[in-house]
């Protein structure tokens, strides 16, 4: 039983590092604002226009920022739930005989 669950916890940081090395982005307006995160929901790159900067005010580019943060975030909670999800299955699948079961 305890190598059962020692084989779970290993399976964890396996998954939380395939995770980390999953790309997602999201871009608004059209490509003029990318941001970039891991599907461990870590943003890892924000990416604006030059000359978009130089001519947008405040408030749209809080806005549009909010937007491309919200569709990546999305986006990677989207693969982090297919990859729990499979890893889970997978896993019961293992520990089917822990709980009497094959």
């Amino acid at each position: 039983m305890f190598d059962k669950l020692m084989q779970a916890q290993q399976m964890a940081g396996e998954i939380k590092n395939r995770l980390d090395n999953i790309s997602v982005s999201a871009e608004v307006e059209g490509g003029k604002i990318k941001i970039s995160s891991t599907a461990n929901k870590r943003i890892t790159s924000v990416s604006i226009d030059p000359q978009f900067l130089a001519s947008a005010d405040a408030e749209e580019l809080e806005d549009l920022l909010l937007t491309a943060m919200n569709k990546v975030l999305d986006q990677a909670d989207n693969v982090h739930q297919t990859e729990m999800q499979a890893a889970t299955r997978n896993m019961m699948g293992g520990l089917g005989d822990l709980f009497g079961k094959q």
